[in-house]
């Protein structure tokens, strides 16, 4: 793992040289053209970009999800970009959790049980499974909601609970989507603001892909995407602990 010298920081993500063409007919589309960057242990990073800027694109390949046409992604010491599917899936369900734009909660099972469901697919036994969960929706202010299901929350605790269970499978990254575009924007700022503390306690890394520039005012750092290119990179770390 590298270690950035100059501040000490352990590099966590790196890409390199990173292409991705889709050829639709006889037309090469170049969704990511030549990304290079590096996103260090427990930091905030937002990836900021208009639709079809090639944001989503990135955050699918650093997922695993899509593999590049050209380019190296390393997370963790590990090349993403050479492993084949059930590879990726172990990777994915060892070190990354996921938040999306829609909640995509159990709608049969109430708050703790939502947060404990990837816990069973690690074969975690029910009372641990439990005890985390628990653990997790207390962490996210919930403690009033863990016995209700998603009909009876509002959307800001849904994504609350969204949260609570990425963070419950202890993962070293966390992929947000657009984590906020149902929200309004003052519950928006609330669940930012959440993802900001609980990251910065546990020492995890977040990478959120978003297009609003608001949101991305939250993060340590923001990388500016148009059109498959990387146009920016705006160290924010003075102002949010300004904040």
């Amino acid at each position: 793992m590298k270690t950035n010298a100059k501040k000490g920081l352990e590099t966590v993500i790196m890409v390199k040289d990173l292409y991705k063409v889709y050829r639709i007919g006889e037309n090469r589309i170049r969704a990511l053209n030549g990304v290079s960057f590096s996103i260090n242990r427990g930091e905030f990073c937002a990836i900021v970009g208009t639709s079809g800027s090639g944001k989503s694109t990135l955050l699918n390949m650093l997922a695993g999800l899509e593999k590049p046409t050209k380019g190296e992604i390393v997370i963790t010491g590990e090349h993403m970009e050479t492993k084949n599917e059930n590879q990726l899936v172990k990777f994915r369900r060892e070190h990354i959790g996921f938040i999306f734009q829609s909640f995509n909660l159990m709608g049969t099972m109430n708050a703790v049980e939502n947060v404990a469901l990837p816990l069973t697919f690690q074969g975690v036994s029910k009372k641990e499974r439990l005890r985390r969960a628990k653990k997790m929706v207390h962490l996210v202010g919930l403690d009033k909601y863990w016995d209700h299901r998603p009909n009876q929350m509002s959307g800001g605790q849904q994504q609350r609970v969204g949260v609570a269970r990425a963070l419950v499978v202890k993962p070293e990254i966390i992929f947000a989507d657009e984590p906020t575009g149902n929200l309004d924007s003052n519950t928006s700022q609330e669940i930012m603001k959440l993802m900001q503390n609980v990251v910065r306690e546990q020492n995890q890394t977040l990478i959120m892909v978003t297009h609003d520039n608001m949101l991305a005012s939250f993060a340590d750092r923001i990388i500016r995407i148009v059109d498959g290119k990387i146009v920016e990179m705006i160290d924010n770390t003075m102002k949010n602990e300004e904040d």
